[in-house]
């Protein structure tokens, strides 16, 4: 695998080096875009001293420590009603990981992840963003000085396939010659009912790089599924619209202002509480399967291991039973919450759909509206209940 690193160079995808950390930042702090986003998500008069502040910094590690981790705590002060972090003992901080998760927020999964581990003085891993969300070129600027490392995404087809090969390649050397976790979202893009399943392409993307079978590859490389559950989506109304839209027109497609907007809500508004809960790396399951003939068996395999061990580790929390409930028009779940958490639920529905700005909707397709919202929330519960009863509802 080493001399397999040796043949990439990994500069135009990997995190800043410390060497050039310097340069990047002085850059980045007079930005005009950049300025513009500190001034939007900060009080004007903590700006000066935050920039003062950066162009101070000179390394990746003192950066998350002294900026980024005070802004994220003021991020899960305003937006949350908390972070909470499970399953610590199956990390080891003495080895590496990729923590594979599901993906809700476009942004934040991976900060706060970073957050919860920085609390708990734990190193933070490097993480995967695609660069269809790099924009600007300071927001490429900023995630490589913040440790991320770039997914090129909508290319031809040999050069999505070389840009493949170089980021197996990638995440193989971080694991095993820098000594860096790296996180990954299980698919490219949120799933936008909330039912999170691995893309068997990523499992392979995994596999290109390494040493010996594809179990083995993957093996090396350490997974470690890790389950994010967000109380409150603030996008469900965005992703409500979306689907009327696509209902309406099956052509429509979203415009980068939409995505920058999902983005912006997402990152300032109320989020609920937030847990990830962490969950053994899957070395032992893999060694239970065993090996198969073909690489997509063995791909759907590894998907499979993954969900199960993120669905089985949702936190559900009373608006999921709630949804369910009223998706079905059941009672199964009413133990689980009580009257005025129903009422309170039904409102919250009700104002979210009110925010939706599409002209002349029908009854009944805000009725579809409700519907994709109240599946968005009783999804990971579905999927919960199938994994821990083997399938069944």
């Amino acid at each position: 695998m080493i001399m397999e690193s040796k043949q990439y160079d990994f500069s135009d995808i990997a995190p800043y080096d410390d060497s050039i950390f310097k340069e990047k930042m002085a850059s980045l702090v007079v930005d005009p875009g950049f300025l513009h986003a500190v001034n939007y998500t900060m009080p004007k008069e903590d700006v000066p001293v935050l920039l003062d502040e950066m162009k101070q910094m000179d390394n990746k590690y003192d950066f998350q420590h002294q900026i980024m981790f005070p802004f994220l705590e003021m991020l899960a002060k305003t937006t949350t009603a908390g972070i909470s972090l499970g399953g610590v003992k199956y990390y080891n901080p003495g080895m590496n990981y990729t923590f594979i998760t599901n993906h809700r927020d476009i942004v934040l999964d991976a900060s706060f992840l970073g957050l919860a581990l920085l609390r708990r003085d734990l190193p933070t891993p490097e993480v995967a963003i695609g660069n269809n969300l790099l924009v600007f070129d300071w927001i490429n600027d900023l995630v490589r000085l913040n440790k991320s490392f770039i997914v090129k995404r909508n290319t031809g087809l040999r050069e999505g396939l070389m840009a493949a090969k170089k980021l197996s390649a990638y995440i193989h050397h971080a694991i095993l010659e820098k000594q860096e976790s790296v996180w990954i979202a299980q698919r490219e893009g949120r799933a936008k009912d909330s039912s999170d399943h691995t893309q068997e392409s990523l499992v392979k993307m995994l596999a290109i790089a390494g040493e010996g079978s594809f179990m083995e590859k993957i093996k090396e490389i350490n997974l470690m599924p890790v389950s994010i559950s967000y109380e409150f989506d603030p996008n469900d109304y965005l992703k409500a619209r979306e689907f009327l839209l696509r209902r309406r027109n099956p052509d429509f497609k979203k415009s980068q202002r939409d995505d920058l907007f999902s983005m912006e809500t997402g990152l300032l508004q109320f989020k609920g509480r937030v847990h990830f809960q962490m969950t053994p790396r899957i070395n032992n399951k893999l060694d239970e399967i065993g090996e198969f003939a073909d690489i997509n068996t063995s791909a759907k395999y590894v998907g499979w291991v993954i969900d199960q061990a993120i669905h089985r580790s949702y936190e559900i929390f009373p608006v999921n039973y709630i949804a369910y409930d009223m998706l079905h028009g059941t009672t199964r779940f009413s133990g689980k919450y009580s009257e005025l958490e129903r009422k309170e639920t039904e409102e919250y529905f009700e104002n979210q759909l009110n925010k939706v700005d599409v002209e002349n909707v029908s009854v009944e397709e805000r009725k579809f509206m409700l519907d994709m919202m109240l599946t968005m929330y009783a999804n990971p519960l579905k999927n919960k209940l199938k994994t821990i009863l083997g399938g069944m509802e």
